[in-house]
């Protein structure tokens, strides 16, 4: 059916869902919810005198997050598929204004956050968001013009490279890397040729590598994750009281709102490493099994997004599959990051970290997720 045909049925909210999928995503934003609480309790308590202040701002975003999920869901792929190019403008258009004095919000020495309304939102969450959907659009309404002309590819490129250079001047390296990677990935599943993906990822290797050599404070993390030992109290002081932290965790861990490194020792507790606090109330046992939880998320999607291939629907294939490889990518640098595996970068862990934008956004693609999935049980598409 196309865009053009879809009836008052087709607009109605999808009533039934995937069951496993559905367990998965609630089985995330719980232990987000209680992760987020007994991450910032103290340091609430501290800084604001209210002790269930993050706590209370993560419900208010996840029950926004709900709502504007069931909007997003009501709405069919169609639709998305056809607005995709309005969404890569918007996505343009955010990641341009945050760069404006005035307009942008500074924090931390980055200029990434947009005031709408009340509330903050972070310009490289929505630009995940826009371009997912557009490439997906993109690569199939053109899916033989990328897979046999030169021009499709470089199309792809020119605005991958528009995105990463508006995003280095935030700067937010973690989402350049994060949205490289994953709309690579979708251009690989959709058939770009091996060549021309090697010289693309190649290039975009070099380049970010480039990009952290040639930066005095990227250099200066790299040096302090290779030794944070060294720099414990310098550099490398983020990293060490991370790796302290899955260390007291030991196999079992301490027990739930039992962490130590929570107690102002370890800085962005509750957001970007907060899987080192998890790991240390819960162990390597609790470690193990969230990632088999995320695991098992981007599993329910492979398999969602292959049954789209075979039905010759795709734009839902790749949209699918763009979300799982976004999420699986953004969880693993977090937690690659927060046990030293990885150099420090300024990443939220989906669905678990403190962070509107990031709950919003999340909210919003799995929403999506779960349109796909239902117009594949109950659909025409």
């Amino acid at each position: 059916m196309t865009a053009g045909s879809l009836t008052i049925k087709d607009y109605m909210p999808p009533m039934a869902v995937d069951r496993g999928l559905l367990a998965a995503v609630a089985a995330l934003v719980s232990i987000g919810l209680i992760m987020v609480t007994s991450s910032s309790l103290d340091f609430a308590d501290a800084v604001y005198g209210d002790a269930w202040y993050f706590a209370k701002k993560q419900f208010i975003y996840l029950s926004l997050g709900v709502v504007g999920g069931l909007v997003v869901a009501s709405v069919p792929t169609p639709i998305w598929e056809r607005y995709s190019g309005l969404l890569l403008l918007l996505a343009i258009v955010f990641l341009v204004a945050v760069l404006i004095p005035g307009i942008g919000k500074m924090v931390n020495g980055s200029r990434r956050w947009l005031y709408v309304g009340p509330v903050s939102v972070q310009a490289s969450e929505l630009a995940k968001f826009c371009l997912i959907v557009y490439f997906a659009s993109y690569l199939s309404r053109k899916n033989h013009e990328i897979r046999f002309q030169w021009g499709g590819f470089f199309k792809m490129i020119a605005v991958i490279a528009l995105v990463v250079f508006l995003l280095l001047l935030e700067p937010d390296f973690g989402s350049a890397v994060v949205i490289c990677f994953t709309l690579g990935a979708m251009m690989f599943v959709a058939g770009v040729p091996l060549l021309r993906f090697l010289l693309l990822a190649l290039s975009g290797v070099a380049m970010l590598s480039a990009m952290a050599v040639l930066s005095p404070y990227r250099w200066k993390r790299l040096v302090a994750f290779m030794d944070p030992w060294s720099q414990q109290f310098d550099g490398g002081y983020q990293l060490v009281q991370s790796l302290i932290a899955f260390g007291r965790g030991e196999w079992l861990g301490m027990g739930l709102g039992n962490s130590i490194q929570k107690l102002f020792f370890l800085p962005e507790a509750h957001t970007d490493f907060v899987f080192a606090i998890y790991a240390e109330e819960f162990g390597l046992v609790g470690a193990f099994l969230l990632i088999l939880l995320f695991g098992f998320f981007v599993w329910k999607l492979i398999i969602l997004s292959r049954l789209a291939f075979s039905r010759k629907k795709l734009f839902s294939c790749y949209l699918v599959f763009g979300i799982a490889m976004m999420i699986a990518i953004q969880a693993f640098i977090n937690m690659g990051v927060a046990s030293g595996l990885l150099p420090t970068k300024g990443l939220t862990l989906p669905f678990i970290s403190y962070g509107g934008s990031s709950l919003l956004i999340a909210c919003a693609l799995v929403a999506l997720i779960f349109r796909v999935s239902w117009e594949e049980q109950y659909g025409n598409h």
